[in-house]
């Protein structure tokens, strides 16, 4: 039997709920996932190869990376066995929230950005949280971290997410519907009668916007909220049945799936939070 490809990830909490990073280092494919926060990091040796909703990207050691919510995307290493990175996850709101100009919809405007300076900030970041954990510095300097990199991503980097705002009002419809009871998922045919349209019409468009189908973006939704709650100190069997999981193991699949780490890592990383 060949082994497991090796994977190691350093899951880092915030003094923020919209705010975590993970730094990892590992051999393994991601397949097609999103999240709904922005990602950005960088990478930090090897390189990666990655499909997202802004084309087919190589992003090699020293390149920014970065996400939008929603976007999908997987990766896989490029040229060697593994390669390792760093992602900093801002929830919209909070991200919005630095944006001196008010924009409301923010979009980072490239997948792989060439910017030593913002890597930088990205690493004085990450160097906060692990100081913010380890030695109980004052979160002022976390915050203060976070504002320096996340002013350099918005002023350089990104623009108005033109693409939510052209979004059909019918498909918030159908996304509302979704997210209103994550326990209980309606048909196919009963959000294409919400949304006035045939199911493959719905099938359709619902993935040009978002670049998944509803139960994609379904299930990327219970394993946000699932984080949530593990973040407040629900446990781990509790948190998988309140947002619609089958079980503990079917939540744990979609976390490596969706975060490249497990519920007990996040739960572990979130504990001093508590």
């Amino acid at each position: 039997m060949a082994a497991a490809p090796f994977h190691r990830c350093e899951v880092l909490a915030s003094p923020w709920p919209g705010v975590f990073a993970a730094v990892v280092r590992s051999e393994r494919h991601y397949g097609r996932h999103s999240h709904g926060t922005h990602g950005f990091g960088f990478v930090d040796a090897g390189a990666h190869r990655s499909c997202s909703g802004r084309g087919t990207v190589d992003a090699h050691a020293g390149d920014v990376v970065t996400t939008n919510p929603g976007e999908i995307h997987d990766g896989r290493p490029l040229g060697a066995p593994s390669r390792s990175w760093c992602t900093v996850y801002v929830e919209p709101p909070v991200l919005a929230g630095m944006d001196p100009g008010g924009r409301g919809d923010i979009a980072i405007t490239r997948p792989v950005l060439a910017d030593p300076a913002l890597m930088h900030a990205i690493r004085r970041l990450l160097a906060a949280l692990r100081a913010w954990r380890d030695e109980g510095a004052e979160a002022l300097a976390c915050e203060e971290a976070l504002v320096h990199a996340s002013g350099l991503l918005l002023a350089r980097h990104s623009t108005r997410n033109i693409a939510l705002e052209n979004a059909a009002p019918a498909l918030a419809a159908v996304r509302q519907r979704l997210a209103d009871d994550l326990l209980s998922a309606p048909t196919l045919a009963e959000l294409a009668d919400e949304a006035g349209t045939s199911r493959f019409q719905l099938l359709r468009r619902f993935a040009a916007v978002h670049g998944c189908t509803p139960h994609g973006w379904l299930q990327q939704q219970r394993t946000e909220r699932a984080r949530g709650l593990i973040r407040q100190g629900t446990p781990l069997a509790e948190a998988a049945t309140a947002t619609g999981f089958a079980d503990q193991s079917h939540m744990t699949r979609a976390f490596v799936r969706q975060f490249g780490f497990t519920p007990g890592a996040w739960q572990r990383a979130a504990r001093p939070l508590q």
